[in-house]
């Protein structure tokens, strides 16, 4: 098994360009025989896992794995358990409600001082735009910016932000626009420090899931939230937002988005990164949202989530050495894998980012679409 199985895999990677113990950035050097049953056997789970262990290493990882997705070698592989099971999960089940808050447990409570380190000054966990950008705070400015401006926002608006996370957007937009508003999030250590953030101004973040909301809001935004919704409870999402948006007001719709329609997320990330989180498609919002909302506008821009992970990479690499006390060296494989292969993956295309405008039923006149 072992030595057809390293046959195979290396068949698929010299596909791919890649050479095994090769000389270049983007060949793996590999430390442990037992890697090719192990991918084979465990796909993209047993190549992460590998990596978390010390199995093999790249010193171009995020190119390594862009020309692994960008010649489709998975496509050759067998379907491997790991799959299998996140299908049937997905299918089966409804985890996103079931386990509400895993994902803030296990991602976003890990720890304060790692987002801190790693993100903005302001703390924004979602793709920066940088059209006219050339730093991580620029980029996320202009994006945060960028989507006041698509909503019209207006000093004495009451907001409502669906996965706050640590406060970033309600803060800018009370500051820059004049807004009053609350926030929800499902993670404790974002509740906290966002309303310490954000004390002396007109908005608050509620330790809250979106379901159990009130109230009308002129504008809705939720910006990285909805990869944790799942497909099972898309048209219950939308339902919410047209219950609490004013039948005048306007929502706004960040999220990741997938090329085709799927029920599950990938094992590796699943397990280690998000837990049941998923990617929607066009198709799925489409359907989603028919009968309560008119799409006024949708904004692509998924290549910046590229240059936005690698910022993120950068500022985490450097701040290693001040966090490498509170978590261990396979985290930092962990963690180095996550945001390498997210940018692999958005460099491909295989993943994109859409900012999704929305109304009641339809704006008097029209949209005037800013990019």
């Amino acid at each position: 098994m072992s030595e057809s199985a390293k046959r195979f895999v290396i068949s698929q990677l010299e596909r791919a360009g890649i050479e095994p113990n090769g000389p270049n950035p983007t060949d793996p050097q590999i430390h442990n025989d037992g890697l090719w049953a192990r991918v084979l056997r465990e796909g993209t789970l047993g190549l992460g896992e590998a990596y978390m262990d010390g199995w093999w290493d790249a010193a171009a990882l995020d190119q390594f794995l862009y020309k692994v997705i960008i010649a489709d070698v998975q496509k050759a592989f067998p379907k491997d358990l790991a799959v299998m099971w996140s299908v049937a999960r997905g299918k089966l089940l409804n985890l996103q409600r079931l386990r509400l808050t895993e994902v803030a447990e296990k991602h976003y409570d890990i720890g304060n001082d790692l987002y801190a380190a790693m993100l903005d000054k302001r703390m924004i966990y979602s793709c920066g735009y940088w059209k006219d950008a050339t730093t991580l705070d620029e980029a996320q400015e202009a994006k945060l910016d960028l989507i006041c401006r698509k909503v019209g926002l207006q000093p004495g608006m009451r907001i409502l932000d669906i996965g706050s996370g640590w406060g970033g957007f309600l803060q800018f937009a009370a500051e820059r626009y004049g807004v009053t508003g609350i926030g929800v999030t499902v993670s404790k250590e974002q509740a906290a420090l966002a309303n310490a953030r954000t004390a002396h101004l007109p908005v608050e973040t509620r330790l809250l899931d979106y379901q159990a909301l009130d109230g009308q809001f002129d504008r809705i935004i939720s910006i990285g939230m909805f990869e944790h919704v799942g497909y099972k409870n898309y048209r219950a999402y939308f339902e919410k937002a047209a219950s609490l948006l004013v039948p005048e007001g306007l929502m706004l719709l960040h999220t990741i988005g997938g090329n085709t329609s799927e029920v599950h997320g990938d094992p590796w990330s699943e397990k280690y990164i998000f837990p049941n989180g998923m990617l929607p498609s066009s198709a799925q919002i489409g359907k989603a949202i028919e009968g309560l909302f008119v799409m006024e506008d949708w904004h692509n821009f998924g290549a910046d989530y590229d240059p936005t992970l690698m910022a993120w990479l950068d500022k985490f690499e450097a701040a290693w050495p001040d966090l490498k006390n509170r978590y261990d060296e396979r985290f930092y494989r962990m963690w180095r894998y996550y945001l390498n292969m997210f940018a692999a993956v958005f460099r491909a295309r295989h993943a994109q980012l859409w900012q999704v405008v929305l109304s009641p039923s339809g704006i008097p006149g029209g949209y005037t679409s800013l990019r």
